[in-house]
């Protein structure tokens, strides 16, 4: 049965108070007699009202708890016995509805099915690992210790020339040895290695200076930049921020870090460069492996205490000059060699370029002073030596040529 809703209260009055009335005048005559069979009517009409009521919040999902305190007064007195299928229903209509009642939805609590919350990951056996590269560390004999960016700077200088030569250092050593580096500091500061002094510097003057460090040519044009902006906007200092010293050309996240460590004593992160990159993937401290040295100081930042991020570069910086070598690793003399996921793994193997140090050497073959064919004696004393190239060996993946075998003639 469809809901109705409930008229004005102004109007429920007039119509109850007119079917009263209308009850009371014809049953005036019956006398007694009508009070008991109006209270008989009234009773069977409570009824009857109650179960449609029932009927109507059952289908409508009411909960029939609530109705008017006055349902049975004089209020729904009805005089007729033969009430129409109409008259319950207009009876009904009078009736309040019930308020919906909503179920609340409780809270929902996630509960681990016997086992722990999961914990924050950090690689297994790091911190003996740790150790073990500090024991291995422990001379501090490596070229980073005697000519990194800490050794470089001229300690009687003053605070903002010394923490420039820092920054200096640091621009030179991207992609070149710290031998290298070191010796065209060297001369930088002979030169004068202040912010005015390189920026009155012609270009020239200055390649010729830090040559032959790895990309000379940007590097001149990055020194340039550099301290122009520095004198311009933070008065021949540098930036003591990372935000700050990332803007200057030439400066990535490694060297702000090991800048702000360095030259402000603030650590703010992890300096990695290639020699942190590959240790640390080689001994499985990045979850999962990481691509670039970018993706590597993220790893290692999320689960290293904050504590060692200073001391992890120089660490592993040296021990990857000394012990944990780009190309064929000494596995056999480190001590992390039985906990190392890549120990005693060989380097994939590239076909070296020409000229370079790995390229197939040459033999030397030496002649005597009467064997050059003119039976002259050679110009000087030394013995002359003939170089010729040794067979390099072919890729397994190629077939192999027969060699034909040289045929002797007696003559």
């Amino acid at each position: 049965m469809e809901r109705r809703v409930l008229r004005a209260h102004v109007k429920q009055e007039e119509e109850v108070s007119s079917v009263s009335n209308q009850s009371l005048g014809r049953d005036a005559s019956d006398g007694t007699s009508c009070s008991l069979k109006q209270r008989l009517r009234d009773d069977d009409s409570l009824q009857r009202k109650r179960a449609y009521g029932l009927a109507i919040c059952t289908q409508s999902e009411y909960t029939p708890t609530i109705f008017d305190t006055d349902i049975g007064s004089s209020r729904f007195r009805r005089s007729s016995i033969g009430q129409s299928q109409a008259e319950p229903d207009k009876a009904l209509s009078l009736l309040p509805l019930a308020p919906i009642l909503r179920r609340r939805r409780g809270q929902v609590k996630v509960e681990y099915d016997g086992k722990e919350e999961p914990k924050h990951w950090e690689p297994p056996d790091w911190s003996k690992q740790l150790g073990h590269v500090r024991q291995m560390r422990s001379a501090r004999d490596a070229p980073v210790d005697l000519m990194g960016a800490e050794k470089c700077y001229d300690t009687h200088a003053p605070d903002e020339v010394r923490r420039y030569q820092v920054l200096v250092s640091l621009m030179l050593s991207s992609q070149t040895r710290d031998q290298v580096t070191s010796a065209a500091l060297q001369r930088l500061r002979a030169h004068g290695c202040t912010v005015d002094n390189i920026v009155n510097t012609d270009d020239d003057t200055l390649g010729q200076l830090i040559y032959p460090v790895g990309f000379w040519r940007t590097k001149v044009k990055y020194l340039k930049q550099t301290s122009v902006m520095l004198q311009r906007e933070f008065r021949g200092d540098i930036p003591n921020t990372v935000e700050g010293l990332v803007r200057l050309p030439g400066v990535g996240p490694k060297m702000a870090h090991l800048a702000m460590d360095i030259a402000w004593h603030q650590v703010s992160g992890i300096g990695v460069d290639t020699h942190v990159h590959r240790i640390s993937n080689r001994l499985g401290w990045t979850r999962g492996g990481t691509k670039n040295p970018e993706e590597t100081r993220k790893a290692l930042e999320d689960w290293l205490p904050r504590d060692l991020w200073s001391e992890i570069n120089w660490l592993l910086v040296g021990f990857g000059q000394q012990v944990c070598l780009p190309v064929n690793p000494l596995c056999s003399v480190c001590l992390n060699q039985h906990s190392c996921p890549s120990a005693h793994q060989a380097s994939p193997a590239k076909r070296p370029k020409a000229g370079s140090p790995r390229s197939p050497k040459t033999s030397r073959v030496k002649l005597e002073p009467g064997s050059l064919g003119l039976g002259l004696p050679p110009p000087s004393s030394a013995t002359l030596v003939k170089e010729e190239p040794l067979a390099t060996t072919l890729s397994p993946l190629l077939p192999r040529k027969r060699k034909s075998k040289a045929k002797t003639f007696s003559t």
